[in-house]
């Protein structure tokens, strides 16, 4: 009898870090669904390089700001597995989505910091927490931080802020999980050139030699030293892993 391949779903896999970790984790040999919050050209592309991977994929829309649609994402997301693979269950939960702000902390309002709230870490606590009933046991949990919660750059305070919540939520959700053999680990990026942020990582040349002259490695960091890492996370060889905080920075400021 042949064994079901595992499904990761992947929050905010249409573009940047989140289209590198579903294509990684295809070629892991998982079946994968991403979410997308606007742009379904790009997730459908997405989903199309998944499958030429031969693995399953779905895009299936979310803004994880929206705490009150959790409960419909999830009644949609189970029909359509039920459909493709006759389960409504899987088996990863990658917590990637969201955006970035660089602000003063002087000039950062109240309206910036609840919006970083309910995307990096409200909207990520209670998605988690929807997701446990149709999470296998055995499976895991990965969430996104930021190398930003251990060092700091003027700018960034509300953000590193949440992720550094994240970090905290990463070791509880391994201990109060651990007895569902569900394993969970926080991965953390240093600068990535992607659109996050404005794009600041990729087009502003200044910003990148100030990076490249701090980082061990030289440079500043791309989409793909980032999804191998994640798509590894969702494999058993990583499953005693677990409550770890794994930076992926090049050695920035180290």
């Amino acid at each position: 009898m042949m064994t079901q391949r595992k499904i990761a779903l992947v929050t905010g896999g249409s573009r940047g870090l989140g289209r590198d970790m579903a294509i990684n984790i295809a070629k892991k040999g998982l079946d994968v669904v991403i979410t997308f919050h606007q742009n379904k050209i790009a997730a459908d592309e997405v989903v199309e390089a998944i499958r030429e991977e031969g693995a399953m994929g779905l895009a299936v829309q979310l803004d994880t700001r929206d705490t009150k649609s959790f409960d419909a994402f999830y009644q949609k997301l189970a029909d359509q597995l039920k459909v493709e693979r006759g389960s409504t269950h899987f088996d990863y939960l990658v917590n990637n989505a969201g955006t970035g702000i660089y602000k003063p902390f002087s000039e950062t309002t109240e309206e910036d910091f609840d919006d970083l709230m309910n995307i990096h870490f409200k909207g990520v606590y209670f998605f988690t927490q929807r997701a446990l009933p149709f999470l296998n046991d055995g499976g895991g949990i990965i969430n996104i931080s930021s190398g930003l919660a251990r060092f700091s750059f003027p700018g960034s305070s509300a953000y590193a802020s949440m992720k550094g919540a994240i970090e905290v939520f990463t070791r509880y959700l391994a201990k109060e999980l651990g007895s569902r053999g569900i394993n969970a680990n926080v991965v953390a990026p240093g600068a990535v050139a992607t659109d996050f942020g404005g794009g600041t990582n990729r087009d502003n040349e200044e910003k990148r030699k100030v990076i490249s002259s701090v980082t061990a490695l030289g440079r500043v960091g791309e989409p793909e030293d980032i999804g191998g890492i994640i798509a590894f996370l969702c494999t058993p060889d990583a499953h005693w892993m677990n409550a770890q905080r794994i930076e992926a920075s090049g050695g920035t400021l180290i």
